[in-house]
């Protein structure tokens, strides 16, 4: 595929490497996209399962759905694409990894560079007093529904961002300060819509570095994209660093 051959060129050539990762790359994980016939959201729209109201308003429903991911995440392993990734961090001093996933699949695939810009499911923190508990992989029992935290007792939450959250000012700082001076971002799986992630291909490229997407559907980066590649993330195969 020439597509392939001219991204090879790109990461050779690259000095500082971006990318941009959403629900696309796990897919082939066998994790569930957010919308659609077999999405996240087929059951109960977003308004019902991802937003403080939501949780406020039923946690133990909120906590139930959280509970179904963290079981079919667990059971997953990180993919070709994954894995991909993490060997371009090794290659390339200057590489930062940015994703909108919650999964964690990314650093069990060894990524370390990374930016988790809508947090982590397997971490808590407590509604009450702030306190946070480190990524915990484990499914909580029916009778442990909502949990609560050990300190005061307060209703504990995932750390992710819901809808009508801002993110952490740190990640965001980080990753937009990387995209200023990115030469090469690779857009890997994502809708494209989701703000503030979806902006930075548009601060690389007003830079003047160049834009890769790899999705098999159109989306509103593909028309800044120097590169598309209407393929599932795990053409990266074929991506080589030699």
């Amino acid at each position: 595929m020439q597509e392939i051959e001219r991204l090879n060129t790109l990461i050779k050539n690259a000095k500082c490497l971006l990318v941009l990762t959403g629900a696309g790359i796990s897919r082939e994980s066998g994790i569930p996209t957010f919308r659609g016939k077999e999405g996240w959201y087929k059951n109960y729209p977003p308004e019902k399962l991802a937003t403080p109201a939501a949780f406020y308003e039923n946690p133990k429903l909120v906590w139930e759905w959280y509970n179904l991911r963290r079981k079919i995440i667990i059971a997953a392993s990180p993919n070709v694409a994954h894995y991909k990734i993490a060997e371009l961090e090794k290659h390339k001093p200057c590489f930062l990894l940015v994703t909108q996933n919650v999964d964690s699949l990314h650093k069990k695939a060894g990524s370390t560079k990374i930016v988790e810009l809508h947090g982590n499911i397997f971490r808590t923190k407590c509604t009450s007093c702030g306190r946070v508990y480190e990524e915990d992989y484990r499914v909580f029992k029916e009778e442990e529904l909502p949990p609560r935290c050990k300190v005061c007792g307060g209703l504990l939450r995932p750390d992710v961002v819901w809808f009508g959250e801002a993110l952490k000012e740190e990640d965001l700082n980080r990753a937009f300060s990387f995209a200023e001076k990115a030469d090469l971002i690779l857009v890997v799986g994502t809708s494209g819509v989701v703000y503030p992630a979806a902006m930075l291909p548009y601060i690389v490229k007003s830079k003047g570095g160049k834009v890769v997407e790899i999705n098999p559907l159109s989306t509103p980066i593909s028309h800044i994209s120097d590169i598309t590649i209407r393929e599932y993330a795990s053409i990266m195969s074929r991506i080589t660093l030699y």
